[in-house]
């Protein structure tokens, strides 16, 4: 019986044709021997960020989505769940969480409103097929890193028996505050990291941002590698200026980052989450999915 085609086996064979196209297109057995075909390491999923996009309506872009390599489009809300599945694609991260990046946990006055919200939505989520909610810090305000680290765990302590009762993870996403989100806490690994162990449930992991934080921190392969238990969830973007992966001036190596990735044994979503330049934005956004595809 023969294999069915997949989009993992698919993309494999592209690299092989293409490895064969530059020794001239000989089909011949010396360069059969010298190109094995090559495995593919990771086994973790693509997914792309919907705001990265507002020109294409969500119901066009999910129906070329697994044209384009997509296995799921990210920060939708609830009520946009139903577009997605549809046309076979998952939710890797729901959006829609009150108070959005500014106004997050670390303020004890936004957590009645959070935690309705998570109670409300996570069921629904849930019950529409995807398991991740998005969720924030908010700035800091004045506030010292350790205050907010025990402000975020009280409200976090309220809503993590919630997604643990329905099988959800409650992730909140480390984003710089040096050039796109000024003020705002959860910019470092460390400090998630702590507020990982401090909540104590699998149910509260982190949303690690690789354009972020090469921003904050740098040293992303040996990050990921101390710390991924920690991460329920990736993000991409070419660093200066969060747009294409394979851009001219951009300095981050995705091919090792996501081999770094791979080696974790993570099986979860990797988010294209960069502002595209080009004309045609959907052709570079499957440019970005084999490039890191590994």
């Amino acid at each position: 019986m023969t294999p069915p085609i997949t989009r993992r086996t698919a993309l494999k064979t592209f690299a092989s044709t293409t490895a064969l196209a530059a020794t001239g297109g000989a089909l011949t057995s010396s360069n059969l021997s010298a190109t094995p075909p090559q495995p593919l390491l990771g086994d973790y999923k693509h997914s792309a960020c919907k705001w990265c996009y507002k020109d294409i309506p969500l119901e066009d872009m999910a129906a070329r989505g697994r044209d384009l390599g997509l296995d799921s489009i990210e920060l939708v809300n609830v009520d946009e769940l139903p577009i997605l599945t549809q046309h076979g694609l998952a939710c890797a991260m729901v959006w829609g969480v009150p108070g959005g990046i500014t106004n997050g946990l670390n303020d004890a006055a936004n957590h009645d409103a959070i935690v309705a919200f998570m109670a409300r939505e996570i069921p629904r989520m849930v019950d529409r097929g995807a398991t991740n909610m998005i969720c924030f810090s908010g700035n800091r305000r004045g506030q010292s890193a350790e205050d907010g680290l025990e402000v975020c765990a009280q409200g976090l302590a309220r809503i993590v028996p919630v997604a643990e009762k329905y099988g959800a993870t409650v992730t909140m996403e480390l984003l710089n505050s040096k050039v796109n989100h000024e003020d705002y806490l959860c910019d470092r690994t460390p400090w998630g990291v702590q507020l990982c162990e401090k909540v104590g449930s699998a149910h509260f992991k982190l949303l690690y941002d690789i354009y972020h934080m090469q921003i904050m921190e740098g040293d992303l392969i040996r990050t990921i590698r101390d710390h991924h238990q920690w991460i329920s969830h990736y993000h991409t973007g070419g660093n200066p200026g969060r747009h294409e992966l394979d851009g001219e001036f951009q300095e981050i190596d995705y091919r090792a980052v996501m081999r770094a990735i791979a080696a974790t044994g993570y099986t979860g979503f990797v988010g294209q989450e960069f502002q595209p330049t080009e004309a045609d934005p959907l052709a570079a956004l499957a440019r970005a999915i084999k490039l890191c595809t590994v």
